[in-house]
């Protein structure tokens, strides 16, 4: 590798240092300076690819994974593409168990990295035999020579963005991080994220994201799991139906829930206003923004990084589709279709 000359030996290389950019004119009205780290940088467009590297590598190195190993994984599309990608490089089989949630656009492009893809039904009980947890382990104990990597209940999933976001963010804001914003999802980003950064400043805050429908935010406030907190929602990546382990609760000092509807108008929002082309998540965090701002959370001396943990080209049957957003009665009075008609020349 030449990196004064940017000459890599394989995309795996580029993972990670992804830049911190500054939000102009969404938070323009808003008392600080917002900056958003842009995942959709990394080679497999989303902060997943530092997950899938880390822990394969690790696997490797404690001699978990043997060449001619099939690597088991369940995924909501972004791990399932990032772990798909180390795959091919790395020479191993792959097989992912999906959510039913996932976009067409992500089963394909998973199927295109070469992965056995099992779709499952997203509304079941995790402990449901169909579930993709339950699917995974399965497919793990019928495949000779298998290794589940399990993100959900993995503390590497943390170890991973304690030892690449977290210094990244701290150096490129020269330690003047007063806020972060991550939405929580498996819980591996924002808590390997927080607990680098606090261990640096423990006065910095950390505001989880949330789904109405999951149960993060109640049982990080009252420590208990609250089955009547569930119901079907349709933002990938954020929010659970059950407690994931690889989340620091007691590093994060609140949670703030959004809706379907306002994060998917704030993702298109993004594009218009600040030229950035991301994800269904990314909305969500700014969407979280936006409440914390009219909440006066920040001050004129805030200085908010807000994690952006994809690319906006896996949601394009959805959120950047005029008619699924249609389809789920997003456009009302107050948020007609803005675009711009196509107009075809005969």
């Amino acid at each position: 590798m030449k990196e004064d000359l940017q000459v890599y030996d394989n995309v795996l290389q580029l993972i990670g240092n992804t830049p911190l950019i500054q939000l102009n004119k969404i938070t323009q009205e808003f008392k600080g300076e917002f900056f958003a780290k842009v995942e959709a940088f990394n080679p497999g467009h989303s902060a997943k690819d530092r997950i899938a590297l880390y822990i394969i590598e690790e696997a490797e190195r404690k001699g978990i994974l043997k060449p001619g190993s099939t690597i088991i994984e369940t995924t909501s599309g972004n791990t399932g593409f990032s772990i798909a990608m180390v795959s091919v490089i790395k020479g191993y089989e792959c097989i992912l168990a999906v959510s039913s949630k996932a976009s067409n656009d992500k089963i394909d492009m998973l199927k295109t990295m070469g992965a056995k893809v099992y779709v499952c039904p997203a509304h079941v009980s995790a402990d449901d035999p169909r579930s993709y947890y339950q699917v995974a382990k399965r497919l793990h104990s019928e495949t000779k020579g298998s290794v589940y990597i399990n993100q959900y209940f993995n503390e590497l999933n943390i170890d991973a963005h304690f030892n690449s976001t977290g210094p990244e963010i701290w150096k490129q804001t020269e330690g003047k991080i007063t806020h972060l914003v991550a939405c929580s999802g498996t819980g591996g980003t924002i808590s390997g994220t927080a607990r680098y950064l606090k261990q640096q400043n423990p006065e910095m805050k950390v505001i989880g994201i949330d789904a109405y429908g999951s149960v993060l935010k109640k049982y990080h406030e009252t420590k208990e799991f609250d089955s009547g907190e569930i119901y079907p929602y349709r933002i990938e990546g954020l929010g659970k139906n059950l407690i994931p382990s690889a989340t620091d609760f007691e590093i994060i000092d609140r949670f703030v829930k959004v809706s379907d509807e306002d994060s998917a108008h704030t993702a298109r929002e993004l594009a218009k206003t600040e030229g950035l082309f991301v994800g269904y998540t990314s909305g969500a965090a700014t969407q979280g923004l936006k409440q914390l701002a009219e909440e006066g959370e920040f001050d004129e001396n805030s200085n908010v990084v807000v994690i952006f943990p994809d690319h906006g080209s896996r949601y394009m049957g959805k959120v950047f589709s005029d008619d699924w957003m249609e389809e789920q009665g997003f456009f009302d009075t107050k948020n007609e279709i803005e675009a711009e008609p196509i107009e075809f020349i005969k």
